[in-house]
């Protein structure tokens, strides 16, 4: 990887191309048809959205899923499956289970691993899966999400990290960790939630600063739904915040 420095990253980030959206997951296709079919809209940069049927790949093929992840396939999305960590709970065979079942039915593009623990005695487990999930996809996309800024050994074991993932509240407050200047900024995902209009710009000023490629920002707040709530419907603001960080470019 690259070694950059802070000021370095951030003159780097700077451009529009270097910052798109990451969707964590939205409701399910029958709930929320329009934000499916907006993330099939050319020229949204959108580097994956995530498939999450039932907390994971679900016991049957969802034909309503099947349809919506086959859309954004056909249109050039990479569509990953949310497998559940359990903040290391979960067992081995589990997760591959769930990695099997996501790519058998939905041709899922990669995964993000939700609840990713942090601390470095869980990493030879994380390890073990990821190199795991790897070889099965042949190619695939694999996200961390921790939610918060892990052992810097994790960022060996994936292609990203989510190390943000809460309430603009603690956003506009919060503090990179020192390592991650050791990587570009297309490692690393912020999931914002809360965020006003009027302090996109902000918003977004954070995220290059602390070297973030990929994101997702909504005004929309967890309402007692827990955090995964505010995620799961398009912002207020989206086609404002798609015009701001401009088309998708293609690499």
């Amino acid at each position: 990887m690259p070694h950059l420095i802070s000021t370095d990253r951030a003159l780097s980030a700077t451009g529009a191309d270097r910052l798109g959206f990451g969707v964590p997951g939205y409701a399910h296709p029958l709930v929320a048809p329009v934000e499916w079919a907006e993330l099939t809209r050319p020229g949204t940069p959108l580097h994956w959205a995530v498939l999450n049927v039932s907390d994971g790949p679900g016991s049957r093929p969802d034909p309503h899923c099947l349809e919506a992840a086959g859309k954004l396939t056909n249109a050039g999305v990479r569509v990953l499956g949310r497998i559940d960590l359990a903040h290391g709970a979960r067992t081995f065979g589990e997760i591959v289970s769930d990695a099997h079942r996501y790519l058998d039915w939905y041709k899922v593009g990669g995964f993000l691993l939700d609840r990713c623990p942090v601390e470095q005695a869980d990493l030879p487990q994380v390890r073990r899966a990821t190199a795991t999930l790897e070889a099965v996809l042949d190619g695939g996309h694999i996200v961390l999400g921790h939610g918060e800024h892990p052992h810097p050994g994790y960022a060996e074991v994936a292609d990203q990290l989510v190390t943000f993932s809460g309430a603009w509240t603690d956003y506009r407050w919060s503090q990179v960790a020192e390592w991650t200047a050791d990587h570009p900024p297309e490692r690393f995902v912020h999931f914002v939630h809360g965020v006003p209009r009027t302090h996109l710009d902000e918003a977004m000023r954070i995220a290059r600063w602390q070297g973030a490629g990929t994101i997702f920002f909504t005004d929309r707040s967890d309402t007692g739904r827990g955090q995964n709530g505010a995620f799961d419907s398009l912002p207020g603001y989206w086609d404002e915040i798609v015009s701001r960080i401009g088309p998708g470019v293609s690499e």
